[in-house]
C-alpha cells in the first residue's frame, strides 16, 4: 500500500546534511557581513565557534582548535602535508575517503615508508596489526561504507606516532576518545547540518610539538601553513583564519552549536543518531530484501547508514543491472519527495545510503521506512 504519511523533511543526504529541526534563513540574521573577518566582531564570531565546539565535544583544554579552508578535505590534507614524513606511516582504507588519503600519501607526498591496510566495503582492516609508533591516518567512520571503528582500544595510550583521524561523519554523533587522537578533522556540513567549505582541526600537544619541531622537505602552500618562524601560528587557533571565511557560514555554525546546547549537548546528539539507527535495525530484521552493508553490529554507523540489497533475484542480476535497479529505487523515492540523495556511493555495492545524524528528526525516519518497502515493491 502507498503510505499516507510523508517525512516532513525529506533531506537524508550524507552531505551536505539536513539542517537542524526548525531551521530557517532567519537564523543567519546575526551574521557579521560586509565587514572584515579580522575586525573584532568577526573574530569574536570565529572564536565563538571554537569555544562552543570545545565545550560541546569536551575537548581537553590543552588541545588546539582551528577553522581552516576547504571543508574536511582541506583539513586532512593540511595536516598530512604539514606533519607526515617524520616517520613511517600506517594508513587505513575501507571506503573511498580512507583510500583517497592513502593515494595522496603514496602518489602526491610520495612517502616511501608507508604500510596500507585495506578492506572491502562493509569490512574493517585488521586494526590489531597497526603500529602506533608510526603515524596512523584513518577515518573514524567510513562515510561511503557505513563502517566505523568500534572503539579506540587498538590505539595505545603510550605511543610515539601521531594518530590523524578524519572524523567528519563521526564527530557530534559518536564518542571520540580524545587522549587517543592527536589530530581530528571534520566539516560543518555533516552531523551539525552546517554549510560547506569550512573545515575544523583539533590538535593534541603531541601534534603541536610535531609541527614546531619537524620541517617537511616539500614546499608548503600558504593555505596549509600552521607554523610561522618555527612556532605555531597561535592566531589561527584564536579565530584568525588563514583566508577569508564566509561569515554567513560562521553564523550558521554558531546556530547549530547553540541548538546542540539547547537540546542537551553531546549526549543528546548521540542519542538522536542512535535512535535513528535503531528504527532501521528493527526494520531490517523483518525484511529479506535488504541488509546493512556493515558486516558487524559493532562497526555499524549511526550516521551514514549504508544498506545492500539482499533479495535473491536481485543478486542474480549482472552488476550493471543491479546498479540500475538500485538507482531506480533511489530515484523513485526522490521523485515522490520523500527521500532525497539516498543512492549508495558509486563505488560501493548497489544499495542505499541514508543519513541518520542528529539533525534528522526521528519522526521523519519513522515516516520514511514504509516508503522504502513501497518503492522496492514498485521497482
Amino acid at each position: 500500500m502507498r503510505p499516507n504519511l510523508r517525512p516532513a523533511n525529506p533531506c537524508f543526504s550524507s552531505g551536505p546534511c539536513a539542517k537542524r529541526p526548525g531551521w530557517t534563513p532567519d537564523a543567519l540574521q546575526g551574521a557579521v557581513i560586509g565587514r572584515s573577518h579580522r575586525g573584532n566582531p568577526g573574530r569574536e564570531k570565529l572564536l565563538e565557534v571554537i569555544d562552543r565546539t570545545r565545550s560541546i565535544l569536551k575537548i581537553p583544554d590543552d588541545y588546539k582548535i582551528a577553522i581552516v579552508p576547504a571543508s574536511d578535505t582541506g583539513a586532512v590534507e593540511m595536516c598530512m602535508w604539514s606533519m607526515l614524513g617524520e616517520r613511517g606511516v600506517d594508513v587505513l582504507g575501507w571506503e573511498s575517503f580512507g583510500n583517497g588519503w592513502a593515494n595522496d600519501i603514496l602518489g602526491q607526498l610520495k612517502l616511501s615508508d608507508v604500510r596500507t591496510f585495506k578492506a572491502d566495503y562493509g569490512k574493517l582492516p585488521a586494526l590489531e596489526e597497526v603500529d602506533c609508533d608510526r603515524d596512523v591516518v584513518f577515518t573514524w567512520n567510513g562515510t561511503t561504507s557505513g563502517v566505523k571503528v568500534p572503539n579506540a582500544d587498538w590505539i595505545p595510550q603510550d605511543r610515539n606516532g601521531l594518530t590523524i583521524c578524519d572524523a567528519t561523519s563521526a564527530v557530534f554523533a559518536m564518542e571520540l576518545v580524545w587522549d587517543k587522537l592527536d589530530v581530528v578533522t571534520y566539516s560543518w556540513q555533516k552531523v551539525m547540518g552546517g554549510e560547506a567549505a569550512h573545515g575544523m582541526i583539533v590538535l593534541s600537544p603531541s601534534a603541536v610539538q610535531r609541527l614546531e619541531n619537524y620541517q617537511p622537505p616539500w614546499p608548503m602552500p600558504k593555505l596549509f601553513r600552521m607554523v610561522q618562524g618555527g612556532a605555531l601560528n597561535e592566531g589561527l587557533f584564536e579565530g584568525s583564519t588563514i583566508n577569508t571565511p564566509s561569515m554567513l557560514c560562521v553564523e550558521d555554525a554558531i546556530d547549530g552549536l547553540k541548538w546542540a546546547e539547547s537540546i542537551g549537548g553531546l549526549s543528546e546528539l548521540i542519542d538522536r543518531s542512535n535512535e535513528n539507527l535503531r528504527y532501521f535495525e528493527d526494520w531490517v530484521m523483518e525484511r529479506d530484501w535488504i541488509g546493512f552493508l556493515a558486516e558487524t553490529v559493532e562497526t555499524r554507523s549511526n550516521t551514514s547508514i549504508c544498506f545492500r540489497i539482499t533479495d535473491e533475484n536481485f543478486c542474480k542480476l549482472s552488476d550493471s543491472q543491479r546498479r540500475s535497479k538500485a538507482r531506480d529505487l533511489a530515484n523513485l523515492l526522490d521523485e515522490e519527495g520523500v527521500a532525497y540523495d539516498i543512492g549508495s556511493y558509486r563505488h560501493a555495492p548497489p544499495g542505499l545510503r541514508i543519513w541518520g545524524g542528529a539533525t534528522v528528526d526521528r519522526n521523519d525516519t519513522k515516516a520514511l521506512i514504509p516508503w522504502l518497502d513501497w518503492a522496492w515493491d514498485n521497482i
